[in-house]
């Protein structure tokens, strides 16, 4: 086992070092980039999308931006709507943001800093990268933990019931009720849920932003946990409506498959209660894949915000500030976070195999070929 360990654990190095070199490559060949908003910022042509997202950021880089010289304008420039500008303001701005030096140089400075978790600072925020993912860490473990919980703590009850009472009336309908629900966009039922329960058309119960209130500080310990799960409630059954569906529908066919084995009939035959059939025998070899999957459903769960969601009630999480980063050309955000998602992705990925051995130690590892 320790060697199918460190297989692959040095496999992560090549794995993450491609996918950074295939997103930097791409990036070099994307429209845009830090360089051409700050100059339509300051041309006026920058478009709504990124003004509404992020124009005061970019505006206080033009604001302390070096004035142009009208008497010594570019006549031409590689950068789109340059035209009009000194070059040696635009070729300050490249020096900013470290665009004179060539791209394999920018690539392996990258590597040196990433190596180091040195993810250096926003281009457009004065804070660093890691502050700004600390920052909306909460938000989104917030939802992903809750969601991850609720989904997995109906889920697998759900499932076992559905695979007992497999083809009967409760199996039919509650699975109608899942697929519809799985159907139903998020966001849709979001905006439902708002005009329903949030000042809409209807009630006024719970808050419409955030994910506590202005005087959370102020209030006692049982209060802050009332107005945080208070503002959680809409957001999570949100999300949760279709999150049901993949898990519940795994746990049933599992024990499905396992009911139907030698060992369950030789169990029954004994004379054994159907309650310790399943939880004493089919329940571990049937939740194998579902609880081998957990720890990737943790990891996942956390940084699986959705931006939907989290824009429909003013949750300023991963989800947003992934977004926010890509239309910003915010390219230290974008990098550091694909970083850090990645390698947390391929050390969960190793701990879910482990995860295999643990439930059941008949699984070998060390003959496998990684």
């Amino acid at each position: 086992m320790a060697a199918y360990i460190l297989r692959r654990l040095l496999l992560i190095i090549p794995t993450l070092l491609g996918i950074m070199m295939v997103s930097f490559v791409l990036i070099q060949f994307a429209p845009g980039g830090p360089v051409e908003r700050i100059i339509a910022q300051l041309t006026g042509t920058d478009v709504a999308a990124t003004s509404r997202i992020g124009g005061s950021q970019g505006g206080d880089f033009g604001a302390n931006a070096p004035a142009t010289n009208a008497g010594d304008v570019a006549t031409s420039s590689k950068y789109r709507g340059a035209q009009g500008l000194d070059p040696e303001f635009v070729k300050k701005l490249e020096i900013q943001f470290g665009f004179d030096k060539p791209a394999y140089e920018r690539f392996g400075l990258m590597l040196w800093n990433y190596s180091r978790f040195d993810f250096g600072e926003s281009y457009f925020r004065d804070v660093s990268v890691i502050s700004l993912i600390k920052e909306k860490m909460p938000v989104s473990i917030s939802l992903g933990l809750w969601l991850m919980l609720i989904s997995y703590g109906i889920s697998i009850p759900l499932g076992i019931r559905k695979a007992v009472q497999d083809g009967s009336r409760f199996d039919i309908w509650t699975s109608g009720v899942i697929v519809i629900g799985y159907a139903i966009p998020g966001f849709l039922f979001a905006v439902m849920l708002i005009v329903l329960f949030a000042g809409g058309t209807f009630f006024d119960i719970f808050p419409l932003r955030g994910l506590t209130s202005d005087n959370f500080d102020q209030l006692s310990w049982f209060g802050k946990i009332t107005d945080y799960f208070w503002h959680l409630a809409l957001p999570l059954v949100s999300m949760a409506l279709g999150a049901f569906a993949t898990t519940t529908f795994l746990t049933k066919n599992s024990f499905l498959d396992e009911i139907k084995k030698q060992y369950v009939m030789t169990a029954r035959a004994k004379g054994l209660k159907e309650r310790e059939v399943l939880y004493g025998h089919v329940f571990r070899n049937a939740m194998l894949i579902v609880i081998a999957g957990f720890p990737g459903a943790f990891i996942g769960a956390f940084f699986a915000g959705s931006l939907l969601i989290e824009t429909i009630f003013s949750l300023d999480g991963l989800g947003l500030l992934s977004f926010e980063s890509i239309v910003n050309r915010d390219y230290p955000v974008v990098f550091a976070t694909l970083y850090i998602f990645s390698l947390l992705g391929l050390i969960v990925n190793l701990i879910s195999d482990l995860m295999y051995t643990w439930i059941d130690p008949r699984i070998d590892f060390e003959s496998r070929e990684v």
